[in-house]
């Protein structure tokens, strides 16, 4: 996942960051390569099907929100897997924009 560096310096320089990321895993929401664009976000920011972008388990994610409750996120791919629940701190921004 080369875009998760450039991701997280913009993020951290600009609050806002592009990428273009790479599987099916979320297609019908993303497709392979689109371009994404990534705004910086916590846990009260972000809402049941936003796709966000976390950091969980020692990997970086781009994952659908299934369910919100208390301080936790259930999260999975668009494709029908359910990864599991994930702590409010794991969110590092959510996608604004999809385009070709």
């Amino acid at each position: 996942m080369s875009w998760v560096k450039e991701a997280l310096e913009s993020l951290k320089h600009d609050g806002k960051a592009q990428i273009r990321p790479m599987g099916g895993s979320m297609r019908g929401r993303i497709e392979s390569g689109q371009l994404v664009t990534l705004q910086n976000s916590n846990f009260t920011d972000v809402e049941i099907n936003d796709v966000i972008f976390i950091h969980w388990k020692g990997n970086y994610l781009l994952h659908l929100i299934i369910d919100k409750k208390n301080n936790e996120l259930l999260i999975g791919n668009n494709v029908g897997k359910i990864n599991g629940w994930i702590p409010a701190e794991a969110v590092i921004a959510k996608v604004i924009l999809v385009e070709n």
